[in-house]
């Protein structure tokens, strides 16, 4: 009795083993999938402030992955920082298009809108950072602070 009750002790404390799935002769996890090279040269440009390089990055991680919410996102990350808003506003559209709770995309595009004085419509993407993230991010905070920074110049 007292060496069934440890063994039972042992077992309890002994991790669970992975549940497969039936027919699963346990092959491995699937390959993860590579990260475009465009993509990481585009990031490390961004972040050089070198904008026209980064948009030949980006527009070429584009061509391989066209559904790409982070991609549209930089992409309009860095035609805001090139100067052309209306290319801006178009892939931070794509990105909230295809992932609507894109927390980048609505902080960027809120402070796009307030490089246009649409006060209204950047109040709006915080609104909706408030509610996808569940306490306070850091994307919430930099747009609150855009726009409080803004009203006091108005």
């Amino acid at each position: 009795m007292r060496k069934t009750m440890m063994l039972a002790a042992i077992v309890l404390l002994l991790p669970a083993a992975p549940v497969r799935a039936a027919g699963d002769a346990g092959s491995p996890a699937p390959p993860r999938v590579a990260t475009n090279p465009d993509y990481e040269t585009g990031k490390k440009a961004v972040e050089s402030h070198d904008y026209k390089a980064a948009l030949e990055s980006f527009n070429r991680a584009l061509a391989k992955e066209p559904d790409s919410a982070d991609i549209h996102n930089y992409l309009g990350y860095s035609w805001r920082k090139s100067g052309n808003l209306d290319m801006a506003f178009k892939h931070y559209h794509e990105a909230l298009k295809i992932d609507p709770k894109h927390k980048a995309a609505h902080e960027y595009i809120g402070e796009a809108y307030l490089m246009v004085n649409d006060l209204p419509r950047a109040e709006r993407h915080l609104a909706q950072l408030d509610q996808i993230c569940f306490f306070s991010c850091e994307e919430y905070r930099e747009l609150k602070a855009a726009i409080e920074a803004y009203k006091r110049r108005r």
